[in-house]
């Protein structure tokens, strides 16, 4: 079997059982019980058909080293990200996040959520699951558990805000037959809130609409109903449920950008001085509203192994991607959807505002969204348009790909880590200008 399909820059993910078996995932079981080289590690699991027996596999080959594992059945990634700073243990959550139901994958972390990808550990771990699927290990045998800490998390993410002052409103989440409809009822019972679950049945097939929520398309459900029962707010999370995205009293969404110039602010308010973290795909309203807020702005590459690892070297209080991932210091540098989504709700309760009222100081300019194009070599096109615009006195960097920065647009152009696409963003003054500035720059990538 070829680990080099299945394994990525920040995971571990492919289509099971030809890409993805159990087979391979008891040798990344030992091979990341090796690696680790503690007595214990713990995994978790979402809602996929696959996921239960991919676990025990996992465990079979973790144990076949002599190392113990405890199970946490289901759970939701950013829950995972929780159970290995909570108890101290590296971790494995059996997810494949948004993508469609013949998927499934491994995140890892170490203990205390410390990030586990290519830059990290994850080339080390695949080069020993394939000697371990070459040769599997037959050693002693570590020994299998089950563990409950669900409402040790419910309480640590109901910390992030003052329960006291929430206040009744409406809330509508499409948890779209993902893990949210297994943790939202969990965190939401006992506060104030009237809340509606579209979706709540766990089915790893998504017989309604798959569980991205940065593709629109997949939003029209919760924006329609919305409208049809008056919700004060909307939650879209993704299958694993680390992600939220929000959607206002409109129907109209609030890209992540805004959502992380939003939380900055009262993270800010919470830390003075503090520093934020911001991926560089983010609107320049954030590190704009962080500045106003006085805060330290860092820009980072996309991808939370990077982020965590910036987190952990600036002591940053948050950080937030583009992507609709929010990360907090005091959540073990991990990102989790429903935090972000109880810090927004207290937002709305002690403000006395409307979601699209609280947003709209941080709408400052328009964005396409992410925009991907097929190319040959995506890394030798990105590299010759850069030279072209220096060339030109083009403002360049190559944090993550190439920012172009025009004065009063800009644009990130980066290669997918998986697949022959170029993925584009671009943010200008207003939406004519950028869709102009768009087609600007799909034809300069098209002309290389």
């Amino acid at each position: 079997m070829d680990t080099t399909a299945i394994f990525k820059a920040y995971d571990i993910r492919g289509t099971y059982p030809d890409q993805l078996n159990e087979k391979m995932a008891r040798a990344v079981g030992s091979a990341f019980a090796t690696f680790v080289a503690v007595p214990g590690i713990v995994m978790a699991r979402d809602m996929r058909p696959s996921g239960e027996s991919l676990c025990a596999a996992f465990a079979e080959g973790a144990r076949a080293v002599g190392v113990n594992v405890i199970d946490l059945g289901l759970a939701s990634t950013d829950f995972i990200y929780f159970a290995a700073g909570y108890l101290d243990s590296p971790a494995a959550m059996f997810t494949a996040s948004h993508n469609p139901a013949g998927y499934n994958g491994i995140k890892l972390c170490l203990a205390g959520a410390k990030p586990v990808g290519a830059e990290s550990g994850l080339l080390e771990i695949e080069a020993m699951t394939s000697k371990f699927l070459e040769t599997p290990a037959g050693g002693s045998t570590g020994e299998l558990s089950h563990r409950d800490v669900m409402d040790e998390w419910v309480r640590h993410v109901h910390s992030f805000v003052d329960v006291g002052a929430l206040r009744p409103l409406k809330v509508l989440a499409d948890t779209a037959n993902g893990m949210g409809g297994f943790v939202v009822p969990k965190v939401f019972a006992g506060l104030p809130f009237e809340v509606e679950i579209m979706y709540e049945e766990l089915d790893g097939t998504f017989p309604n609409h798959p569980a991205d929520p940065l593709n629109p398309a997949n939003l029209v459900d919760l924006q329609r109903r919305i409208l049809d029962v008056g919700a004060d707010v909307g939650l879209a999370f993704d299958g694993d449920a680390d992600r939220v995205f929000l959607i206002d009293e409109r129907g109209q969404s609030i890209s992540g950008s805004t959502t992380t110039a939003m939380v900055a602010k009262v993270m800010l308010q919470r830390h003075p001085g503090a520093t934020i973290l911001y991926n560089l795909i983010c609107s320049k309203s954030v590190p704009a509203v962080i500045e106003e807020n006085g805060g330290v702005g860092v820009r980072t590459r996309v991808g939370h192994s990077f982020i965590k690892r910036d987190m952990a070297e600036t002591n940053a209080v948050f950080a937030g991607e583009h992507s609709g991932h929010y990360y907090y210091r005091d959540n073990y540098r991990a990102d989790s959807g429903i935090i972000t989504a109880l810090i927004v709700l207290e937002m709305m309760s002690t403000s006395h505002e409307t979601l699209s009222a609280i947003a709209a100081p941080f709408q400052r300019f328009a964005a396409s969204g992410e925009i991907n194009t097929t190319v040959e070599n995506p890394k030798d096109t990105v590299e010759r348009l850069s030279a072209t615009l220096r060339a030109r006195g083009v403002d360049v960097d190559e944090l993550d790909g190439l920012s172009a920065d025009y004065g009063t647009w800009w644009f990130n152009l980066r290669p997918s880590n998986t697949e022959p696409l170029l993925r584009l963003n671009v943010e200008a003054p207003n939406d004519e200008e950028c869709t102009q500035r768009v087609d600007e720059v799909v034809a300069m990538i098209k002309g290389m």
